[in-house]
């Protein structure tokens, strides 16, 4: 006698509901590029969708409040002179977001808390290392800005932001970088690349500590790390099927597990929440999201469900766990971009009878406070990220973040990384005035600078009305002195057959005389 043992987890019954239309963001132009980007980056104040957009590059930024039907004319973040590849938003600041382009330039910019109002061209500051078009942008973890940039030139960068300068270059790929992966406390990177190799690689130094060959096929891979330190993969077989992967550290070339899909030819995005250590796998071209759960037990990989949906999706975003609703047992949210200009959003929640909070379904999660400067990082400090507690619902930290700011001389962080201890020393003290004096000039300025380029602005547009009518004038002069011309044509033919048929006329009556 046999019987089937059911695998005892509290994520066997999570289920997908799509939001009704009027609660989704309608009427966006998604780009229309043909690279391998999920096109859309989520926080819990922003949703920024990469978007089409005529002489150059562009993406709208939007509040979570403003869904329904988007106006044609919406302000967009449009500086880039060539469509925008890839965009990220800051895990230490909801405020700030990077881009990268084909235009080879990286642009990290300051979004306010209420949205922007009108097109945004000026980035708080331009990142320029990379010779070929940058399709890659990805946060560090927990060192405050510290940023990974990848081109088209084989080139990896990691910059310091505050200071704008490439901290590391790595010049280990042969080929174009398809994905890269910081792990758990940002102390190492890993990569795929065209060349079928996944590569781990000590990222102060650059040097290649692991690698072997991701998926057979020739399509593009994507490679991240689990929070145990395990890696999951994606890619296509030599007979262009796709793939999934878990494998272990220094034992890449044995995968523990892997597993045929189907033969679609989408590229899969693994999207991961380390808080329940579930992994959705998102295809370009699909209609469905997979999601598995990740255990220590055999097969390893768990297959979930399958969130079904009538239309294919071109992009997904991910909501990070602090913008999740707690009180409706919500684990995870997409904002799904199809061909229509649908942002669809999608909630997965875990059913429970209880209003209370759920503590199983909520451990303490990745908060927004850095828990190294990048000059610690930078000088081999690692530290795993600081967490927070979403009992009550998440709330962001009572006092604002100022704004980003860029020096060279010295690094103007937004948020001061969390400590051990609460005790402050006397160069601390003195660190703070001196930042707060400064600050407060900075602003002034900025004030002031504002202003001006708000005159500047309106003279702008003021000439360029001007320059449009007179333009129309011109042309309606010209269709004028045209239309005279051909009645005065008119006129001189009609006289000369006038005149005709009067002597026609005046030789008829005289005729009868003659005879």
């Amino acid at each position: 006698m046999s019987f089937r043992v059911v695998r005892s987890s509290k994520f066997r019954h999570v289920y997908g509901t799509a939001l009704k239309r009027d609660q989704c963001y309608d009427n966006i132009r998604v780009s229309k590029s043909s690279w391998d980007s999920t096109f859309c980056a989520v926080n819990p104040k922003f949703l920024a969708i990469i978007v089409e957009s005529a002489g150059g590059g562009a993406f709208i930024v939007l509040p979570h409040s403003k869904v329904g039907r988007i106006a044609a004319d919406h302000p967009l973040v449009g500086g880039h002179k060539g469509p925008v590849l890839d965009i990220a938003w800051c895990p230490h600041n909801d405020n700030v977001i990077a881009s990268g382009s084909e235009d080879c330039v990286v642009k990290v910019w300051q979004i306010p808390d209420g949205g922007i109002s009108r097109t945004l061209t000026e980035p708080v500051v331009d990142l320029i290392y990379h010779q070929r078009r940058v399709g890659l942008v990805l946060w560090h973890p927990t060192a405050q800005n510290i940023l990974l940039t990848a081109g088209s030139d084989n080139q990896v960068a990691i910059w310091n932001v505050g200071i704008g300068e490439v901290l590391v270059h790595i010049d280990c790929h042969p080929d174009i970088v398809y994905s890269a992966s910081w792990n758990w406390d940002g102390s190492q990177l890993l990569t795929t690349c065209k060349d079928k190799k996944m590569r781990i690689i000590n990222p102060r130094t650059g040097a290649v500590e692991e690698e072997a060959v991701c998926h057979e096929g020739s399509k593009a891979t994507r490679a991240i790390y689990l929070r145990s330190g395990l890696i999951f993969t994606t890619g296509f077989s030599k007979m262009s099927e796709r793939q999934y992967s878990l494998r272990a550290p220094e034992h890449l070339t044995e995968p523990i597990v892997m597993v045929e899909l189907d033969t679609s030819n989408g590229v899969m995005f693994p999207i991961y929440d380390p808080d329940t250590n579930l992994v959705y796998l998102c295809g370009k071209g699909d209609s469905v999201i997979r999601y598995f759960e990740i255990t220590a037990e055999p097969p390893f990989v768990h297959y979930i469900n399958t969130f079904q949906t009538p239309d294919p999706q071109r992009g997904i975003g991910f909501m990070p766990k602090r913008g999740c609703d707690v009180s409706s047992c919500e684990i995870a949210r997409f904002y799904r971009l199809n061909n229509s200009g649908l942002c669809q959003i999608i909630s997965m929640t875990v059913p429970r009878k209880s209003e209370l909070f759920q503590e199983d379904l909520y451990p303490d999660t990745l908060g927004d406070t850095p828990a190294l400067f990048a000059e610690e990082w930078i000088g081999g400090k690692d530290a795993e990220p600081l967490l927070v507690s979403l009992a009550g619902g998440y709330t962001p930290a009572s006092a604002p973040k100022s704004d980003l700011r860029v020096s060279k001389k010295s690094n103007i962080l937004d948020k001061k990384p969390g400590r051990g201890s609460n005790s402050t020393t006397a160069a601390d003290t003195s660190l703070s005035i001196y930042i707060i004096i400064k600050y407060a000039k900075s602003q002034l300025n900025t004030f002031q600078d504002d202003i001006i380029k708000e005159f500047r602005e309106e003279i702008r547009k003021l000439k360029s009305v001007i320059v449009k009518h007179e333009n129309r004038i011109r042309s309606l002069e010209a269709r004028l002195k045209d239309k005279e011309e051909e009645h005065a044509t008119v006129g001189e033919e009609e006289g000369r057959v006038g005149d005709g048929l009067g002597a026609v006329q005046t030789s008829a009556e005289l005729a009868p005389d003659e005879v």
